[in-house]
């Protein structure tokens, strides 16, 4: 007698199971490396293009990284990097506000940028036509910015930017965890200590003087990486480049102390209370910086935790035992340090006790077990299939080979990049997780106001 349908689907998962493993292996063996081809130029004043040729589609885009985060701020005057962000798109000479958004609309471009604690990255991308407008705008911004800017062009992002923190920070629920773990997280003084939005206070008292200074500092070519991708020839866009760039002085040498070494000396607990409807916990250990040999285990573990719906503490925290609304571990490589944080959000009726011992209690089994062969090919799998899919679009190979370069001095480290996780055995997520995850923490807890007692253990006020 035949099986059941529902016997058969459950015997033929089995085999499926089975070999899937195996078959992702014989697939990582067989394929050809990843490669993505470049050609790099250094310009007389420092300014370091790369291009990558794609003739697959008539597309292009332009990926200008600046060498400047919040972490290059100085205590008192944070927020620089990210308010130039914004002062960036307020038009330069030959570009007056709002040319720079304009011009690009009417070539069928657009453009955007983000910073973070590390870097301020810019783009552009759009049909190949307009890869010359793009190079000119930037060059004029880059060049030709500083005789534009006053005070009501400091005062108008100023206030965009505070009116952004406000958003984000003061008027978000549970806007002010990442900035009050930071705080604790970090010691006074490190690099990563503040939020890239940077303070109220602060941002107040930044003068038209302090932006310039700033500018001159770190907006010169010798800071700046440019990644050139898509429909484009490599000698057509170095001369574009050059022309355009080559007039442009390099800035004053830049020296970045690295900050001094630190760990918890002991769990570092504190409680928040916010207009916020169920309580939150947040548990923050401190790391490795991004490329560091545990980084790709830590990354691992994470998917492990969280990444899927099966992850060791989604599922049971989530769907089975109904104790948590959503829970999501986070790892945060940077250039001169990192973090990795849960967070657990309770569900109706729970208190953050109850999601601490679950979440201490799966930790601990996982640092003793470390995680199954499934487990292990599921995150595998998950972070090679992101790495094919960045390859599919000009703009996701312009942005990561920008931070390759920035990070690795390599715009092609994709297959290396690839080749750490994939080398990251059961036994490595086994010895971070007993490592990092069982070290001693920041634990915040946001609870409801006037609700303290639905607080994590060993909770204190701020």
């Amino acid at each position: 007698m035949p099986a059941p349908p529902c016997r058969a689907a459950a015997a033929l998962l089995v085999v499926m199971l089975a070999t899937a493993a195996p078959a992702a292996a014989q697939r990582a063996e067989t394929r050809a490396p990843l490669d993505v081809a470049y050609t790099s130029d250094t310009l007389p004043n420092g300014m370091i293009l790369v291009v990558h040729e794609d003739h697959s589609t008539p597309i292009v885009s332009v990926s200008t990284l600046r060498r400047v985060g919040s972490a290059d701020e100085k205590p008192g005057h944070t927020g620089f990097a990210h308010l130039y962000e914004h002062l960036m798109f307020m038009g330069s000479e030959h570009a007056p506000y709002p040319q720079f958004d304009r011009l690009l609309e009417a070539a069928g471009a657009d453009n955007n940028a983000y910073t973070t604690e590390d870097r301020t990255v810019y783009y552009e991308k759009g049909p190949s036509s307009a890869l010359p407008l793009m190079l000119w705008l930037e060059a004029d911004r880059t060049g030709w910015f500083l005789q534009t800017m006053d005070s009501a062009k400091v005062d108008l992002q100023r206030n965009v930017v505070k009116n952004e923190r406000r958003q984000s920070y003061e008027n978000q629920p549970y806007g002010l965890a990442s900035e009050t773990i930071l705080r604790m997280l970090y010691p006074e003084g490190h690099p990563y200590h503040w939020p890239v939005i940077g303070s109220m206070a602060d941002l107040t008292r930044a003068s038209v003087e302090d932006v310039k200074d700033f500018f001159r500092r770190y907006y010169a070519p010798d800071n700046t990486t440019m990644v050139v991708a898509g429909d484009v020839k490599a000698d057509s866009v170095r001369r574009l480049v050059r022309g355009w760039f080559a007039r442009i002085p390099r800035g004053p040498e830049i020296t970045r102390p690295a900050p001094a070494p630190f760990a918890l000396s002991r769990d570092t607990a504190a409680v928040l209370q916010d207009r916020v409807q169920l309580p939150r916990l947040y548990y923050t250990w401190h790391t490795v910086k991004r490329g560091a040999p545990d980084d790709a285990p830590l990354q691992i573990l994470a998917y492990v935790l969280t990444g899927a719906k099966n992850g060791r503490l989604t599922q049971p925290m989530v769907y089975e035992q109904a104790l948590a609304a959503d829970v999501d571990a986070s790892p945060d490589p940077k250039r001169l340090d990192g973090d990795f944080t849960i967070q657990a959000t309770a569900r109706p009726g729970k208190a953050l006790p109850e999601l601490q011992a679950f979440i201490d209690k799966e930790l601990a089994r996982l640092a003793a077990d470390g995680p199954t062969a499934r487990e292990l090919q599921q995150a595998r799998n998950t972070i090679e299939a992101s790495f094919l899919q960045r390859l599919e679009r000009v703009s996701g190979k312009a942005e990561a080979m920008n931070q390759y370069l920035f990070y690795y001095n390599d715009a092609d480290y994709f297959q290396h990049d690839l080749d750490r996780y994939l080398a990251v055995t059961a036994d490595d997520v086994k010895r971070v997780a007993a490592q990092y995850l069982t070290a001693h923490k920041v634990i915040l807890s946001v609870v409801p106001e006037g609700k303290p007692e639905l607080a994590a253990h060993s909770g204190v006020n701020p």
